[in-house]
């Protein structure tokens, strides 16, 4: 079976989570799904090729290796909406994002239960012990949690998501310096963006973020269509595309390093 999670170490302050470019079903998952939900569509495409520049960083990484129909691992584990009123998806998604059911068997109540201990704990073990080992490394982490989407699902949002949303939990996961820096560094980049727009930081934002405990987060949200050939299968990388956004990314993760790095400092 596909790894649940892959831990890639790193010697930075940087973690990158990288909860959704997974594709594995185990057999039992796979069997429940329809044709639909096979073919995994709403997966984050190409995350370690587009963050292949942050070698430069020296990241860890923490990758899931199932896909997010088996379990959201960027999801509240109680089940409780991360943003009540709105439409979105569940710990264990009903349907597709835009509205098209995934199931021939839909899971029970039980069957998330097993999932939840058997498919999303050991993602967040290993994250939890990422952060644990970096802080005891530097005393303090930036926690960079990566994820892609279509630019156009009307059951999610209205219009088209701008390319670029970066999200603080409305600057509750990270200290004010490095939100700020983060920020001014987007600004200045050739792409649509916002910050704590519709997308401020799933589960994994809003429980690892805790700039009292010096673990500083942020939710990049970025429109497949910056680095993909077509919003559709077979999901091709566009490297010519690619490029522009990594740079865009390149100098944003830089600027909120630094500035985590001072704030720091400024700390101890």
């Amino acid at each position: 079976m596909t790894d649940i999670v892959t831990v890639t170490p790193g010697p930075s302050p940087f973690i990158l989570s990288m909860p959704h470019p997974g594709t594995g079903l185990p057999d039992e998952v796979r069997a429940a799904l329809n044709e639909t939900g096979r073919s995994v569509p709403d997966t984050d495409w190409h995350m370690r090729q587009l963050y292949g520049f942050t070698e430069r960083f020296q990241p860890t990484i923490v990758e899931a290796g199932l896909s997010r129909y088996v379990i959201d691992v960027n999801r509240d584990p109680s089940g409780v909406s991360l943003y009540p009123g709105q439409a979105t998806t569940e710990l264990v998604p009903s349907t597709r994002f835009d509205g098209e059911p995934i199931w021939a068997a839909p899971p029970d109540a039980a069957e998330i239960a097993r999932r939840r201990q058997t498919y999303f704990q050991p993602y967040h073990d290993a994250l939890a012990a990422e952060i644990a080992r970096v802080k005891a490394l530097h005393g303090w982490c930036l926690l960079w949690d990566c994820h892609s989407i279509k630019s156009v699902i009307p059951r999610l949002f209205p219009g088209t998501l701008p390319t670029l949303n970066l999200g603080t939990n409305s600057g509750a996961s990270c200290a004010a310096p490095i939100e700020a820096a983060a920020v001014a560094a987007m600004a200045g980049q050739p792409f649509t963006q916002i910050v704590n727009g519709r997308f401020k930081g799933g589960w994994i934002t809003r429980h690892y973020g805790e700039p009292a405990e010096h673990v500083h987060a942020i939710q990049m949200e970025i429109a497949l269509s910056a680095y993909l050939t077509d919003e559709a299968p077979p999901w091709t990388f566009d490297e010519a595309k690619a490029a522009k956004l990594q740079a865009a990314l390149s100098s944003i993760i830089a600027a909120a390093l630094d500035a985590a790095a001072s704030f720091e400092k400024a700390q101890a």
